[in-house]
C-alpha cells in the first residue's frame, strides 16, 4: 500500500494529530513517573541516578515517531508545578548522585517550564554532581547557560539528533537539519555545558539493512559534536502515526540483532559512554528462548561500557 504520508510541514503536522489516540489524564502537581537506577559515569564510575519525567505542556514539535505527548498537558505549566512535581518525586526516592528532569519535550521551552520557575528547580537539585536536561536544538541559547550558572554541579542537555541520513531526518518532521544540531552542539560545549544525544535505531522509512549503517554513522556524527554520552533508542510504535506507516511497509521496529550490533559498534569506538535504551525491549519479545538474556547482557554493556559475548541460542540464531 502506498504511504500517505504528506510532503509539507503543516500537512504532515495535521496527519500525525488526526492519527493520535487519546492522551494519558494526568495531575499537573505530580511526575508521571520517577526512579533511580545505576548509569555509568563519564568517569566510568558507576553512580545512583535519579529520573523523574515531569509533567507539564506538549512539545510544539509535531515528531513523526514521537509518544511522549502521551505523558503531557494540553495547557501552559502552572506556576509552581514544576518545583512541586520535583519535591514530590525527591521526598520519595533513595538518595542519588546525578539527576534528569525529563519533561517530554524541551526544558527550555518556557510554556512547558515557566522561566519564573528556573530559580526554585535549582534550588532543589544544585546538591547534585550532575543535571540532565532535554532541549531541541532551537531552543539552546541564554536561558540554558542562565539555568547552568543557578547549579553548583554539571549541567548535561540532552538532544535527539535521531539520524544523519538526511531526507529521513527530514521526513521525521523535527524541524531540524544536522548542520543546525552541529550549530547548537558547538554552542553548548563553548558555554561549558555538557552534550548528550538520542539516535533513533531504523526509524521510518528505513530498511533494515540500512539500520546498523546509519546508526553507527550517527554514532560517529554525535561524538564528532562532542558528545559524552550517545542513548540508541530502538524505534517504537504505539502514537497512531506509526501504526499507519506500518500498513504502507514504512515502518518496523529494528530486530533485536541490528540493536545489539548498534550498541557494540558505538562502544568499541571508545569515544564516549553508549547506552542502549531497554524500556520497550523489556515489553517485547524476539525469541521466548533468548530474549531476556539478550537484554540482560545489553544492560550490563550499558552499566560496564564493554563489550559482551553474543547469547547463542539454537533456536533463532541471535539473528532476530
Amino acid at each position: 500500500m502506498p504511504s500517505s504520508y504528506p510532503t509539507t510541514i503543516a500537512e504532515r503536522d495535521s496527519w500525525i494529530l488526526t492519527r493520535r489516540p487519546r492522551r494519558n489524564a494526568l495531575d499537573p502537581f505530580r511526575p508521571y513517573s520517577f526512579h533511580v537506577e545505576d548509569e555509568c559515569a563519564a568517569t566510568g564510575e558507576v553512580v545512583p541516578i535519579a529520573t523523574i519525567f515531569l509533567t507539564n505542556r506538549e512539545c510544539p514539535w509535531r515528531c513523526l515517531m514521537c509518544d511522549l505527548w502521551r505523558n503531557t498537558l494540553a495547557s501552559d505549566t502552572a506556576l509552581g508545578a514544576i518545583p512541586a512535581q520535583i519535591d514530590y518525586a525527591l521526598n520519595r526516592l533513595p538518595p542519588a548522585r546525578q539527576l534528569k528532569l525529563y519533561n517530554s519535550g524541551s526544558f527550555f521551552d518556557r510554556k512547558a517550564i515557566p522561566l519564573e520557575d528556573h530559580a526554585s528547580i535549582a534550588d532543589r537539585v544544585t546538591n547534585f554532581e550532575r543535571s540532565i536536561v532535554e532541549c531541541h536544538p532551537a531552543l539552546v541559547g541564554d536561558d540554558c547557560w542562565r539555568f547552568r550558572d543557578r547549579l553548583s554541579g554539571t549541567l548535561e542537555v540532552a538532544m535527539g539528533l535521531e539520524t544523519v541520513h538526511p531526507e529521513t531526518l527530514s521526513r521525521l518532521n523535527k524541524r531540524m537539519s544536522v548542520d543546525q544540531f552541529a550549530t547548537a552542539a558547538d554552542l553548548l560545549l563553548k558555554h561549558d555545558v555538557d552534550l548528550r544525544v538520542f539516535i533513533l535505531v531504523k526509524p521510518p522509512f528505513m530498511r533494515e539493512e540500512k539500520a546498523l549503517e546509519w546508526a553507527a554513522r550517527s554514532l560517529e556524527f554525535a561524538f564528532d559534536c562532542g558528545a559524552t554520552a550517545a542513548t540508541l533508542i530502538p524505534t517504537r510504535g504505539g502514537n497512531g502515526a506509526m501504526e499507519e506507516l506500518a500498513t504502507s511497509g514504512d515502518f518496523s521496529p529494528p530486530t533485536l540483532a541490528t540493536v545489539e550490533a548498534a550498541a557494540a559498534y558505538g562502544i568499541k569506538l571508545r569515544r564516549g559512554r553508549v547506552f542502549t535504551d531497554l524500556w520497550d525491549l523489556r515489553r517485547s519479545t524476539t525469541c521466548e528462548h533468548c530474549h531476556q538474556q539478550r537484554i540482560a547482557r545489553l544492560h550490563s554493556m550499558n552499566i560496564g561500557q564493554t563489550i559482551l559475548p553474543f547469547v547463542v541460542c539454537q533456536h533463532c540464531g541471535g539473528n532476530r
